[in-house]
C-alpha cells in the first residue's frame, strides 16, 4: 500500500500533461522553431523519461 501512495502522485502528474498537451501543435511549433531545436526538445524528453523511469523502479538502490 506504501508503494502504491508513492506512486499515485506520479502518475496523476503524468494523466494531466497527458491531457493538457496536444501533440500536433507541439510538434508544429517544434518544427516552426527549427530541426536543431527539436532534436535539443527530443533529447531532453528522453532524458527525462529515463529519469522518471529509474526513479519509478528505484534505479541506483543496492542491497548491500
Amino acid at each position: 500500500m506504501k508503494t502504491l501512495l508513492r506512486f499515485f502522485p506520479m502518475a496523476a502528474v503524468a494523466l494531466l500533461l497527458t491531457f493538457s498537451l496536444t501533440s500536433c501543435e507541439l510538434v508544429g511549433d517544434i518544427f516552426k522553431a527549427g530541426a536543431y531545436t527539436g532534436i535539443i526538445g527530443v533529447v531532453i524528453v528522453l532524458v527525462l523519461i529515463i529519469w522518471l523511469v529509474s526513479k519509478l523502479f528505484g534505479g541506483g538502490r543496492r542491497n548491500v
